[in-house]
């Protein structure tokens, strides 16, 4: 040990005042200057410090130089070239890797008597390592600091050595006061000092000490120090979990000990610094008690249970640190350095609750930014809506997701079970807009929909037609449909969306269905032309008629007071643009969707309304009617209500509007691997999504289309064929009837029994591929003694709840039991969610099969069709998202990924 150290320590202690630590007279060599971490750090604490270091180090840099405003620093090869060249200094700051500091610190110490400290700002500096420079330094009467720190700062020197202490302005950070600081923790070191000026305490002097293993710094040393101190009135002492060093801490003056970390004592490998895995009886709880045992004080104090003594205080939380030291100063009668500067109240930027509704006391409210950055924030309002990285998205989706355990699918972070509570009418809101309307909002998405069902004397509805006499499939005649909607045929609504946009886009318009005053807006008469007609449209006043008789609407007052104010018409395209333009303004506010989601929304909706309305055949499109309802009428219904009209050619009751939602709910998604699903981001992908205004909306939805077929969408007629041919020999009147008079349990016997001599009869031929009995067993939900499919069960006890019966359903449930009593199964099987789907819908068609009114092969169209209406669902979803987030040709397979088969 050198012999010159302050008195009182066993070991070398040079430091006797924290006014000696960062002074003005101390001149600064860098180790590793132009080193990452180092070219952005010491130019800042050069400039503040006046200009205090003479040069710095890096092999093979001599000759460059670190540019700063205060002078460039020369940078040499070596220590010894530096001070050949003149230089002199006294603290030496490493920034070099774990493994080359000891021979860093070992060079400056046999290079410079005159060294008096080292501080090490590198982390993970090994035991051996930091033993060996220990004995360097000290036999050689030099004190050394860190490892893992950084550095050392004094507000009334100005001056700061080593790393980051006060961030980029640490002039801002770094306020002169009476407070000392010592902190384990580089950023907390600096995050304490600014919380001071809340309470108006200033500091002297800031050590960062770093928290690897060895601490060469320590509380002991700083309280030695502190003392000394005329300046420092008082300190915060900052520490962590792991070491001795603040056992049996005393101090002449008050102080702050926060101690953090109770979570780590159950770790096993050190998590943030190396130092801070506690051993036996150094764990958080453990220094908690050090420190109220020396205090005098029996609590953690917080501003609830504000526990001080003259001595100090003891806080768990950083934020309690300004409001601790003031009790405790008031204690010792001293009152602190200046006015108190700000609070620490949470001060948001930036503020959204996402559509949700917050108690007031959750309920933030941005402040104005401090300068340069509010004027960045207002350039960023004018930024509409969401702005969405592209990644590729081949096998991958931002709208849909399948829950591999419960096979329960999501869109948008909705399952489709709680989806399938919702009207038709609501999920096809919801897919593109990420929001379930209000009813306001419902009632006016009905309006638009329903306006474009009707296609009499359309060449979409002859395009059907020929599709559908030609024999096809009802997919294929729905993409003949489709094709006809090109982008034209929308783009005056989109048009007028785009002139409603840029009316209000700068607004304050939050909430599109309450009260705004446009006023000041209605005078702009650019975009006259997008939003009025010279002439009047008689469906665009009806459309308007029930949109203020049904809804609530901003954008509807506003076309109309429009129209007032330039003497014009509004225009049919304008109606329907207002009426989406207030279903998706919320999401486009609160950055759910983009803008170009919104200006594309008419395409989806007049794409929408010709799917379902081609579902009815040519005959039921009238002048004036459709199936047989007026087309005003018709504005009035649901969506819900339209397309069962179109797919059964008749009314719903209630409760089989209610099953129809269902059964359409349940078939939206089934996550982004289907085929369905595959061919519609395929054709965005196609399309080039990188330039979004290129991708043909229709043609993504022909995409979908293309890939369902008979084993992708006409697969449900199966189960609605055996179901058929189980009860074609029962008098069976009205499924929905409980009593309805049919032995199911003899029914499903039966046909167990037979099924299990078919079974054993096909296999003794050696017949693997024998008929299997559709919607029972799952390849998930199986191997139990009986096995249930959450999805079925979920549907089956909200019919239940709903008062309504299925006998199809029933008999499946019979049936499973059957096969396992007959013993064709080793355990009880699960009846499966297309069950449900097969049952719905046979349901409904049943009473039409059983008269004779339709056939088995109209089963078979109907249940492919409604596979296509809730299939539509989450496909537009998946238009959209790949369009708004997909890569140009990112679906396509690598070459090297392909195979040819011989």
């Amino acid at each position: 040990m050198h012999k010159d150290g302050v008195a009182g320590f066993p070991y070398y202690v040079g430091i006797n005042s924290l006014s000696e630590l960062a002074t003005k007279d101390d001149r600064v060599i860098v180790l590793n200057i132009l080193g990452k971490e180092s070219s952005g750090v010491t130019p800042v604490s050069h400039e503040y410090s006046g200009g205090n270091i003479v040069f710095g180090t890096g092999p093979g840099k001599s000759g460059k130089s670190l540019p700063t405003k205060a002078g460039k620093i020369p940078v040499y090869n070596s220590i010894k070239e530096g001070m050949a060249a003149g230089h002199e200094f006294n603290t030496a700051v490493v920034y070099l890797p774990p493994s080359g500091v000891k021979d860093g610190v070992a060079e400056a110490v046999r290079s410079n008597p005159k060294l008096k400290k080292v501080i090490v700002l590198t982390e993970k500096v090994s035991v051996k390592d930091s033993r060996i420079m220990r004995a360097i330094c000290q036999t050689n009467g030099v004190d050394l600091f860190g490892g893992n720190c950084l550095g050392l700062a004094d507000a009334w020197n100005h001056v700061r050595i080593g790393g980051a202490l006060g961030g980029g302005h640490p002039d801002e950070s770094l306020v002169k006061g009476s407070i000392a600081i010592f902190s384990n923790s580089g950023n907390f070191t600096t995050t304490i000092a600014v919380y001071l000026t809340t309470a108006g305490w200033g500091t002297t002097t800031s050590v960062s000490s770093g928290k690897d293993v060895y601490i060469h710094y320590g509380p002991q040393e700083f309280v030695h120090a502190l003392n000394n101190d005329d300046r420092s009135q008082a300190a915060v002492v900052y520490c962590e979990p792991g070491g001795y060093y603040e056992r049996g801490l005393k101090s002449d003056k008050p102080f702050i000990a926060c101690v953090v970390g109770r979570w780590k004592a159950k770790l096993t490998k050190s998590c943030g610094h190396a130092g801070s895995l506690a051993g036996s009886g150094d764990d958080a709880v453990a220094k908690e008690n050090w420190f109220m045992d020396y205090f005098g004080v029996k609590d953690i104090y917080t501003p609830e249970n504000p526990v001080v003594s003259k001595k100090g205080a003891l806080v768990t939380n950083i934020a309690h640190i300004p409001e601790a030291l003031t009790k405790v100063m008031e204690l010792n009668g001293k009152k602190s350095d200046f006015e108190p500067r700000g609070d620490l109240s949470l001060k948001c930027w930036f503020g959204s609750n996402n559509g949700v509704t917050l108690p007031k006391e959750l309920d933030v409210q941005p402040v104005k930014a401090i300068e340069p950055y509010s004027e960045q924030i207002e350039a960023l309002k004018q930024q509409v809506g969401a702005q969405i990285s592209r990644e590729t998205l081949k096998d991958a989706s931002g709208a849909s997701k399948m829950d591999p355990k419960t096979q329960v699918s999501q869109i948008h972070n909705v399952s489709i079970l709680d989806a399938s509570n919702k009207s038709f009418e609501e999920n096809l809101v919801f897919a593109l807009t990420h929001s379930y309307p209000s009813a306001s909002g419902t009632a006016m998405a009905n309006v638009v929909l329903n306006a474009y069902v009707n296609l009499h004397g359309q060449p979409s509805l002859a395009a059907a037609t020929a599709s559908r006499e030609a024999g096809n499939s009802p997919n294929t005649v729905q993409a003949a449909a489709v094709s006809i909607i090109g982008k034209k045929k929308a783009q005056k609504a989109m048009d007028a969306a785009e002139a409603l946009l840029d009316i209000f886009k700068l607004t304050e318009l939050d909430d599109p269905e309450g009260k705004f005053d446009y006023k000041s807006l209605l005078k702009d008469a650019a975009h006259k032309d997008a939003l009025l007609d010279s002439a009047a449209d008689a469906g665009a006043a009806k459309m308007l008629d029930i949109c203020k008789s049904k809804g609530k609407s901003v954008f509807i007052d506003f076309l109309m007071e429009f129209a007032k104010e330039h003497k014009g018409n509004v225009s049919m395209g304008a109606v329907v643009a207002a009426i989406w333009t207030t279903l998706a303004w919320p999401s486009l506010r609160t950055k759910k969707i983009s803008k170009i989601t919104l200006l594309r929304l008419p395409w989806y909706s007049l794409i929408y309304s010709t799917i379902v309305g081609v579902a009815a055949p040519e005959g039921q499109h009238g002048t004036g009617t459709f199936c047989g309802v007026k087309n005003d009428d018709l504005l009035g219904h649901s969506f819900t209500r339209t397309a069962f009209l179109a797919l059964m050619g008749r009314d719903a009751s209630e409760g089989e509007l209610f099953e129809f939602q269902v059964l359409l709910g349940l078939i939206i998604t089934n996550g982004p691997g289907t085929i369905s699903a595959q061919g519609s981001k395929g054709a965005v992908s196609a399309d080039g999504p990188e330039q979004p205004n290129r991708v043909q909306i229709n043609k993504s939805f022909i995409g979908f289309l293309t890939h369902t077929g008979f084993a992708h969408g006409g697969n449900g007629y199966e189960a609605a064929a055996f179901l058929i041919d189980q009860f074609k020999d029962c008098d069976l009147k009205d499924p929905a009837n409980s009593k309805h008079g049919v032995d199911l349990e003899k029914l499903a016997a039966d046909y167990a029994k037979w099924y299990g001599n078919y079974k054993k009869e096909q296999k003794g031929l050696g017949h693997l591929e024998y008929a299997k009995i559709p919607c029972v067993n799952h390849p998930i939900f199986k191997g139990k003694d009986v096995n249930v499919d959450p999805r079925e069960e979920y549907v089956n006890k909200l019919f239940k709840d709903k008062g309504l019966y299925n006998v199809f359903l029933d008999f499946y449930h019979h049936l499973v039991e059957s096969l396992f009593k007959a013993k064709v199964t080793k355990n009880v099987y699960c009846v499966n969610i297309d069950a449900v789907i097969a049952v719905i819908l046979l349901k409904m068609l049943w009473s039409d099969y059983k008269k004779g009114s339709i056939k088995e092969e109209d089963i078979e169209w109907a249940s492919f069709m409604a596979f296509l209406f809730g299939r539509m669902i989450g496909c537009a979803a998946e238009i959209d998202d790949h369009t708004n987030r997909g890569k140009n040709m990112d679906t396509r397979t690598p070459a090297s990924k392909v195979m040819y088969v011989g």
